[in-house]
């Protein structure tokens, strides 16, 4: 019943990029690959038997539109924003709640160039914005492409783990939390904030514990 679920959702997925916000044929086959990688990334690393967590515990961990952008330009280590003018605009709608016109505006941006990194990075933020904090194969998708257009940045980690926060999987997030911690420059600007988030998710899973406990 999940898997048929999740087809169904991935379909959705399709038919609106494709139809509703109207992204050119052209795109299509790109699409359906990002969908598909999607799904068997939901394949290895999904647990749809796990209990939900409690959604005003992970709302702890959110970030707002706007802190999300600033975040993401502390840990590309810039605070100016960006050149390309594709992400420019998509950060504006974003700031404004227009999550799907941002990302279909991304979509530009990596037609321009399919490696940039920050442009992948934002189409993840932006769709996990769209799907009110969740986890989708199109934003998971878009984080692994991030992450293997740059490596070495903390940005894709940083946001997959607080995409998996948002959606539970608190286990997940924190391993990826606590080795990009462990790998951070003490001098790094994005530590203090990395380390504040990683507490409150202790606090989110202790929480869990004791409620599964029953104590």
């Amino acid at each position: 019943m999940t898997w048929g679920a999740v087809c169904l959702l991935a379909l959705a997925a399709f038919v609106a990029l494709a139809f509703w916000l109207k992204v050119p044929r052209s795109r299509w086959t790109m699409l359906g690959a990002a969908l598909l990688l999607g799904l068997a990334g939901y394949a290895t690393q999904a647990r749809p038997g796990q209990p939900g967590a409690p959604r005003q515990v992970a709302q702890q961990l959110d970030l707002d539109p706007g802190s999300s952008i600033l975040m993401r330009g502390l840990l590309d280590k810039s605070d100016i924003p960006p050149t390309n003018q594709w992400i420019v605009i998509a950060d504006a709608m974003t700031r404004n709640g227009q999550h799907a016109d941002a990302a279909k505006v991304l979509l530009g941006a990596l037609d321009d160039n399919p490696n940039n990194a920050q442009a992948w990075l934002a189409l993840g933020n932006a769709l996990v914005a769209h799907g009110e904090g969740l986890l989708t194969p199109a934003s998971l998708h878009a984080y692994q492409r991030a992450a293997q257009a740059a490596p070495d940045s903390p940005g894709p980690p940083y946001f997959l783990s607080l995409a998996l926060a948002q959606s539970g999987r608190f286990g997940e997030a924190r391993s990826i939390w606590a080795d990009l911690l462990e790998r951070s420059p003490g001098e790094a600007p994005w530590r203090s904030v990395l380390a504040k988030q990683l507490a409150r998710l202790d606090l989110v899973i202790a929480a869990q514990d004791r409620e599964a406990t029953g104590r």
